[in-house]
């Protein structure tokens, strides 16, 4: 919206009211977080923060978008592949330069 357009609707505004100015809020005024909710005491004794530790892991692990087995066995093989080129590559290395290391350093 265009500044001049915003200038004519706050002026209409006051023509049509008392002629008053409205009070500018800051913006620490405009945006305040939601307060949180006061916890009611209850007849219980205080839960010990092991069992509330637990209980809340067990909420987010049924909340985990667990992989189908098929999902699990292409990552194995996945992985496998990548071991075995790295091994490859490791292995052809140490091939390369196995003689350097018995004449030169040792």
């Amino acid at each position: 919206m265009a500044r001049e357009t915003r200038r004519q609707r706050r002026a209409a505004r006051a023509a049509a009211g008392d002629g008053a100015p409205t009070p500018r809020r800051g913006r620490q005024a405009q945006v305040r977080p939601a307060q949180q909710p006061v916890k009611q005491q209850t007849g219980r004794r205080a839960e010990h923060p092991r069992g509330q530790f637990v209980r809340e892991s067990y909420a987010e692990l049924k909340k985990v978008d667990w992989p189908t087995r098929r999902q699990t066995l292409q990552g194995v093989v996945v992985v496998i592949i990548a071991c075995a080129i790295v091994g490859a590559y490791l292995w052809g290395l140490d091939q390369v330069i196995r003689p350097f290391v018995d004449r030169v350093l040792l």
